[in-house]
């Protein structure tokens, strides 16, 4: 099989996804980005997640989003921790156009190298809201791959995969653990501190309902 493009952050759900087309037999080249990142710590965790998962090669990109601002995660402004998921509204962890942005990155990669598949570990049920999540926008941005390259072009098609789009948290964790994985080289918080994960940013919320509603312990968390 031609090699498949997986964006890897360093979270549980890039793992995940990663490990999913690896067990459909695709060779993986694994892109992470740092792009000024207030939780620069998972880059580290990508590190480790790409040597679990045997990656051909693993690229790392400097594309420093902040100079563009408008997001906490790029600037000063304080992480919301407490939140109401629920809510109405994009809350301000949102990066504009960050999913844009990564996958022009793994397309540009993607042709390099011989590949017309690219996975990216969103979901578009237990999130936060992001625009840039939804399934619309993953079929919008394949049709733009398509016309967009030079493979496109002689006739190829680019397949974007987003296999954990419709699951839930519980659902993505499950999954996992039937793949063998290893979530405690896993890192998921927005804003962590010298003793770790913060535990209240959208983020770890997020997690840790979903290994409560799958009834396992995280074994990122000290015991």
């Amino acid at each position: 099989m031609r090699p498949a493009v997986v964006l890897l952050s360093g979270g549980l759900d890039s793992y995940t996804a990663g490990a999913i087309a690896k067990s459909e037999g695709f060779p993986l080249y694994a892109l992470t980005v740092d792009y000024g990142q207030r939780h620069l710590r998972e880059i580290e965790s990508a590190r480790l997640v790409a040597r679990a998962l045997d990656v051909a090669r693993h690229l790392e990109l400097a594309v420093d989003l902040r100079a563009i601002g408008g997001s906490a995660l790029t600037t000063d402004e304080a992480v919301p921790r407490d939140r109401d998921l629920a809510a109405p509204g994009i809350p301000s962890t949102y990066v504009p156009a960050r999913n844009t942005i990564m996958l022009s990155l793994a397309l540009g990669w993607a042709e390099v190298v011989g590949s017309t598949d690219i996975v990216i570990g969103v979901n578009a049920l237990d999130y936060s809201g992001y625009p840039d999540c939804r399934p619309e926008f993953i079929a919008a941005f394949e049709h733009l791959a398509t016309l967009a390259t030079a493979r496109g072009v002689h006739g190829e098609r680019f397949r974007i995969h987003a296999p954990l789009q419709m699951m839930t948290k519980a659902d993505i964790i499950r999954r996992g653990m039937t793949l063998g994985l290893d979530y405690s080289i896993t890192h998921s918080c927005y804003d962590p501190g010298p003793q770790g994960p913060c535990g209240r940013c959208d983020s770890c919320v997020l997690r840790a309902a979903g290994f409560a509603e799958a009834g396992v312990p995280d074994p990122a968390l000290p015991t």
